[in-house]
């Protein structure tokens, strides 16, 4: 991969290991960051399920507040798909100033078929858009 077209951060939780194959396809094209709040052995656990030698980690922060910050701020000028458990306002509105660059998927846990499928969507119009 020369550049990626998007970054995807999440919790190593969102991809369960029954969908690493569906993970590693989103790794051909965008950049994979994972939040290091479960450990470092689920981020190990992904890395493997992968087959990758390294993986990106998002830096942890004292408050929910910061995190948000440090995300958005890896995010830089780049489309973002970002998994989490819940999102703040602030976040948010960050997400719909930024427009359709951004997709915020609320989950805890495995990412639904449902929740992969509307990711899907968004990379094919991130695809379409950089051709």
């Amino acid at each position: 991969m020369e550049q990626p077209r998007f970054r995807f951060v999440c919790a190593p939780s969102a991809l369960a290991s029954e969908h690493a194959e569906w993970a590693r396809v989103l790794t051909e094209e965008g950049e994979l960051a994972l939040m290091c709040s479960e450990g470092l052995q689920e981020v190990e656990r992904v890395a493997h399920e992968l087959d990758q030698l390294a993986v990106v980690v998002v830096r942890s922060e004292r408050t929910r507040e910061l995190q948000e910050q440090t995300v958005m701020g890896y995010a830089a000028a780049m489309p973002l798909v970002w998994v989490s458990d819940d999102f703040s306002e602030s976040a948010r509105a960050w997400a719909r100033e930024r427009g359709p660059m951004t997709l915020l998927s609320e989950c805890d846990g495995p990412l639904d078929d449902g929740e992969r499928r509307r990711i899907e969507r968004f990379l094919a119009i991130i695809a379409r858009q950089s051709e």
